[in-house]
C-alpha cells in the first residue's frame, strides 16, 4: 500500500467513525463511563490519545471500556475505532522493521493483521493497565513470529536445477516468484476488500478470508485465536466464498444489461449467518 493511498484508508476509517453507527457506540461509552463524557465525537478521543498527556493514565481508561465491550460482544466497529486510534502507532512499527520485508505493501497488510488479531485476544477485563503497551507488544512479537516462520521456510526450500538456473540467467537477481505471488495477493485482497466496502461481507469475514486465503494463515490456528472451533470456522469459510462465487456471477451476467451502482448489491448473508 503506497504511502498515498495508505493516507486515504485512514482518513476515510477515521470519517466513518463520524456516521451514526459510530457514534452510538461513542454514546454507549459516555453514559457508562464517566471518563468518556468529555468526549463528543470520536475525533476527540483520537485526538486525546494521540497526545503525550493521554499517557499518565488516560490511555488506560479509554481502552479499558473499548477492549471490555469487545470482549463482549465481538462488534467489529470495536476494532476499527481501535485501529484508528493506533493507526500512528502502527505506522511508526512499519518504519521500525521496513527491514522484515522488502514490499511495503505486504508489511503494512500483515501489521493491521496482527494488530487486529491481538486487539481480539486482550481482554479488558483481566488486563486493566499499561493497556497500549501490550497492544503494541505483542502486535511486534505476532508479526515477528510470523516472518520468522516465513524465514524458515525459505531457508528449507529446494535449492533450483543447474538447468533451470542458466535458463533465467539473464534474469539473475528478479524474484519473479515472489512478484507474481504479491500481485496476485494485492489482486485477491483488492477484490475481497470491494466486497467489505460494499456491505456484502462483514469485517471478521473479510479478515477469515484474507488471513487464510490470502497469506496463508492455517485455518486452525485462526480457529484458535478467535475462540471458534475449526469445523465452524471451515463451514462458515466455505459459505462465504460459496455466497461471493454467486454474487459475482450474478454481476457478471447483469453487466450486459445495466451495470450496477458500487454498493447496491444486496448483502451476501445476514448478519446473524455471517457470524455463526
Amino acid at each position: 500500500m503506497t504511502g498515498p493511498s495508505k493516507d486515504r484508508d485512514r482518513i476515510r476509517l477515521e470519517r466513518e467513525l463520524h456516521t451514526e453507527s459510530y457514534e452510538e457506540l461513542l454514546q454507549r461509552l459516555r453514559q457508562t463511563e464517566p471518563f468518556f463524557q468529555q468526549f463528543g465525537i470520536w475525533s476527540e478521543v483520537l485526538s486525546f490519545m494521540r497526545r503525550g498527556a493521554a499517557k499518565d493514565g488516560g490511555e488506560d481508561e479509554v481502552l479499558r471500556p473499548i477492549l471490555q465491550a469487545h470482549s463482549d460482544d465481538r462488534d467489529p466497529r470495536w476494532r476499527a475505532v481501535l485501529l484508528a486510534i493506533f493507526w500512528p502507532r502502527l505506522e511508526s512499527i512499519r518504519f521500525r522493521r521496513h527491514r522484515w520485508d522488502p514490499d511495503s505493501d505486504d508489511l503494512w497488510q500483515n501489521i493491521v493483521w496482527a494488530f487486529l488479531r491481538v486487539a481480539c485476544r486482550v481482554d479488558g477485563r483481566r488486563r486493566t493497565d499499561n493497556l497500549a503497551r501490550k497492544l503494541l507488544n505483542d502486535t511486534t512479537r505476532y508479526l515477528g513470529d510470523r516472518y520468522r516462520l516465513t524465514w524458515r521456510c525459505s531457508e528449507v526450500e529446494l535449492p533450483s536445477r543447474r538447468e533451470d538456473l542458466e535458463a533465467v540467467a539473464d534474469l539473475k537477481g528478479i524474484d519473479l516468484a515472489g512478484i507474481e505471488r504479491r500481485a496476485a495477493q494485492a489482486a485477491e485482497h483488492n477484490r475481497l476488500h470491494k466486497h467489505l466496502l460494499a456491505g456484502r461481507i462483514t469485517e471478521e469475514d473479510f479478515l477469515l478470508l484474507i488471513g487464510t486465503r490470502v497469506y496463508g494463515r492455517r485455518l486452525c490456528d485462526y480457529a484458535r485465536e478467535t475462540g471458534v472451533k475449526y469445523q465452524a470456522a471451515k463451514k462458515r469459510r466455505q459459505r462465504l466464498e460459496a455466497a461471493i462465487s454467486r454474487m459475482e456471477q450474478a454481476i457478471r451476467e447483469s453487466r450486459s444489461d445495466v451495470s450496477p451502482q458500487e454498493g447496491s448489491a444486496p448483502p451476501l448473508c445476514s448478519r446473524d449467518e455471517c457470524n455463526d
